[in-house]
């Protein structure tokens, strides 16, 4: 009885190991992923898309620079408004798919700047190129026979590549052959300006990242009176104040300024063409009081520099003078801004409130119902119009004619309530309630006044000027501009500089006519490394000019 083993068939030979799964599935896919991330290719889509991403923040309002103004774009917008709020179109240099395309950006750059540089800086330490086997194959090639011998020829065509990177070698063939060749290169400033160009870019979005995180912004209105002032020392002064993430308000630069005097000049259509704030400033606060004041204009691109800070003037406008004569004689007197409704006439609309005096009305809630507010608009120059010559409009910028058209209200103005108000419009909640009444609707030149019913007389006194300052403090912007200049000047070199490699081989022959003498046959060779550094028709000259015996000039190599 015979028996028999069943074995396995043999697994075929050279076949390689499944990998394990987790390099498959896992390490292999992240490999892929960051190669593809930090190409320059990815890095060029994702500049690109920096640049498509700032578009809405260029042509829409953002909140942090005017959260008014934002508030009314998505009022006016409604449902579209609120989809474009919720997508972050107002807040977009903050907006998480902002910050996303301008981190991937920086580890982009990153990713595919490091290895760039490493290589770099192998090509500087390597010798150049040995002298390929057939220089007759290259694009540029020429052949002399000159006088002398191949290291005395050798030496003269080296001593004539100034500015290259070069090397001499010298060998014997078999036959007793005398072989010298030189090798050399020039160009290696092109890399290092292209590797300037993305590093100082890199840089550029450090430094703008650093100035969003220690740097901050506030903005203020103030009358150009010489009275009203703002001193830096808390967020609370600014009617807004946006800081960087590692602000926290309490390190601000010590300094204080006020606005003495503004005035602007229009172009006959009514455009602006030049502003200048008058304005004094100090950062000696040491005493608690700020004194030695001095004095500068702010104009357009020139702001008030102090302390590491920039003062802007971002807006202007007017504010009119209002008074407002109680039945028993006491006066208060206000002094609001109204803001411009048309640019290019300057019309403008505000509104004020007056508190009754005290001792006026013992009785609270009588006191209360008979506050008096104002709401209407401002013409620096009036033009009447409408079937009754009561319809206010401006014809000019131009403070030629003032006049104000306004609606009187008494009543609750809500200034006991403690909840915040819109400080250039009345609360229509309370005219719907009844609790804000109008009494008159009137129109005032510079210097009249009108009497209500009760004896309160209500007057407009004049006006001043008030800009719309913003306080910007960026410790990085010197950093942004030294990189943009290292931009500059990197993309020129990698532009300018052009990238060449050179051989020459020189063979020692003899003279066919003269079999004592020795002369040197010399093949040079050349090859742009780029198309832009091509030799053009002018190698021919060169490479003769490198073998010449005489002390003619090189152009062009």
């Amino acid at each position: 009885m015979s028996t028999s083993t069943l074995t396995p068939p043999a697994k075929p030979a050279g076949r390689p190991p499944t990998p394990h799964w987790l390099l498959r599935r896992v390490l292999w896919p992240l490999r892929n992923l960051w190669r593809s991330l930090t190409s320059m290719r990815t890095a060029l889509v994702l500049l690109f898309l920096l640049a498509l991403a700032a578009i809405p923040g260029a042509l829409l309002p953002q909140r942090e620079l005017n959260e008014q103004k934002t508030l009314q774009y998505i009022d006016d917008h409604g449902t579209v408004g609120e989809w474009m709020d919720r997508l972050q179109l107002f807040d977009v240099f903050s907006s998480v798919w902002f910050t996303a395309i301008y981190v991937l950006l920086f580890v982009s750059l990153v990713g595919c700047l490091t290895p760039r540089m490493i290589e770099h800086v192998k090509s500087l330490r390597a010798k150049p190129v040995a002298v390929p086997r057939n220089l007759g194959r290259l694009p540029r090639h020429e052949t002399f026979t000159v006088d002398g011998a191949p290291g005395e020829i050798a030496e003269r065509i080296s001593g004539r590549l100034g500015g290259w990177r070069r090397i001499t070698t010298e060998r014997t063939l078999k036959d007793g052959t005398r072989v010298v060749e030189v090798s050399a290169e020039k160009g290696y400033l092109r890399e290092f300006g292209n590797l300037v160009f993305h590093v100082a870019l890199l840089g550029i979005l450090v430094a703008i990242a650093l100035g969003k995180v220690y740097g901050y912004e506030g903005t203020r209105s103030l009358v150009a009176d010489g009275e009203q002032g703002l001193c830096n020392t808390s967020t609370a002064v600014y009617d807004s104040f946006r800081a960087g993430s590692l602000v926290d308000g309490t390190d601000l630069s010590p300094f204080c300024f006020k606005v003495d005097d503004f005035s602007a000049t229009f172009l006959p259509n009514g455009q602006p063409s030049m502003y200048n704030a008058k304005v004094s400033y100090t950062e000696d606060l040491a005493a608690g009081e700020p004194t030695g004041w001095k004095h500068k204009s702010i104009k357009v691109n020139d702001p008030l520099r102090l302390a590491g800070d920039r003062v802007y003037v971002l807006g202007n406008g007017y504010a009119p003078t209002f008074s407002v004569t109680f039945p028993n004689g006491q006066k208060r007197t206000q002094t609001v801004l109204f803001i411009p409704e048309e640019m290019a006439t300057m019309l403008s609309s505000g509104a004020a409130r007056f508190d009754t005096p005290a001792g006026l009305y013992p009785d609270e809630d009588e006191r209360r119902n008979n506050q008096i507010a104002l709401q209407g608009i401002f013409a620096p120059t009036a033009q009447f119009t409408g079937t009754d010559g009561k319809l206010l409009q401006s014809s000019s910028p131009t403070p030629k004619k003032p006049a104000v058209a306004i609606d009187v209200y008494k009543g609750d103005t809500g200034l006991d309530t403690g909840r915040p108000q819109n400080v250039y419009q009345l609360d229509s909640d309370l005219m719907h309630q009844g609790r804000l009444k109008r009494e008159a609707r009137i129109n005032l030149e510079q210097g009249q006044s009108h009497t209500l019913a009760d004896g309160t007389v209500i007057g407009f006194d004049g006006y001043k000027r008030w800009v719309s300052v913003q306080v910007s403090h960026d410790p990085a912007q010197n950093w942004v501009l030294v990189c943009a200049v290292a931009m500059l000047a990197g993309l020129l070199v990698s532009l300018l500089v052009r990238r060449r490699r050179l051989w020459a081989r020189l063979v020692e022959v003899a003279d066919v006519d003269n079999p004592g003498k020795r002369r040197t046959v010399v093949e040079i060779a050349g090859l742009a490394r780029t198309d832009q550094a091509g030799w053009g028709e002018g190698f021919t000259d060169q490479a003769a000019a490198l073998v010449a015996d005489d002390n003619r000039r090189i152009r062009g190599l």
